[in-house]
């Protein structure tokens, strides 16, 4: 069988792609999980990685779960309740923690639907473009299930409580368009320019110097759930670390000679 996820890499951008499109790339098989998993923890050890772009092969982007083997009581969704909760932490539920914890800028270009854990895929991503064919839909509630994969804490903090709780409890999908207006994604391009967007958007972050860019992704995370006071701690923690760097020498000297610089992440 071929590799679950096969990652590209074009210089400083890498390129994810869930590898399954015969079955609409479901990210809740251990193949997959171990496959992303691993994939997190490469970037988070290679300083040469500045951005990821996160797609699905084919025309979905993912469908979540596997059905089939929800309907055949398999893998993560067989076994007694206690093995089913064991299942999912030590299966799907690792995507999330490894996501959140990414040093590295993630953008998901969403080339097709987005469903259930999928959509939560997307919303685990720090930047989003949509392809005008994708939808989103956090459809769980139409099984007969919850967000098993952290999406009633993600998708709040992309679309906020009302409309987090519009799609979690009806199910109902939402177009890329109402995904723009509502701020679930930042850009929706047609099909055949999804991917070189992502990958100019990627350009635009790969641009900045590697350490600060990787920082303020930590803050950003952070600041999502500490106090003010705690944050700035932080901040200045993290400041005085970049202050240092070589990266942040030139970016001041080429600022003051009205140039561009190039950075090596030192």
């Amino acid at each position: 069988m071929e590799n679950p996820v096969l990652v590209e890499r074009d210089g400083f951008i890498e390129t994810w792609t869930i590898n399954r499109p015969a079955e609409r790339n479901p990210v809740s098989g251990m193949d997959v999980v171990d496959a992303l998993v691993a994939c997190v923890d490469a970037v988070n050890a290679d300083y040469g990685v500045r951005a990821v772009i996160v797609t699905g092969a084919g025309s979905t982007f993912s469908a979540g779960g596997n059905v089939k083997d929800m309907a055949t009581r398999r893998g993560l969704f067989g076994g007694k309740p206690h093995e089913q909760r064991d299942g999912y932490r030590a299966g799907i539920q690792r995507i999330p923690r490894a996501m959140y914890n990414c040093d590295v800028p993630l953008i998901a270009a969403v080339n097709g639907p987005a469903i259930g854990a999928g959509c939560d895929l997307a919303l685990m991503c720090d930047l989003r473009i949509a392809s005008e064919k994708a939808f989103f839909a956090e459809s769980f509630v139409k099984l007969g299930i919850i967000p098993g994969d952290g999406g009633a804490w993600l998708l709040p903090k992309a679309v906020g409580m009302a409309r987090a709780a519009e799609m979690i409890l009806t199910g109902d999908r939402v177009d890329a368009t109402q995904a723009l207006e509502w701020g679930l994604v930042s850009n929706v391009v047609p099909p055949d320019q999804l991917l070189d967007e992502a990958r100019a958007l990627a350009n635009r972050v790969a641009a900045n110097p590697p350490h600060s860019v990787r920082m303020a992704k930590k803050l950003l995370r952070e600041g999502q759930h500490q106090s003010l006071d705690s944050l700035l701690e932080l901040s200045a923690a993290l400041q005085a670390l970049v202050q240092q760097t070589t990266d942040h020498t030139r970016a001041v000297d080429a600022l003051m000679e009205k140039r561009t610089a190039a950075f090596t992440g030192e």
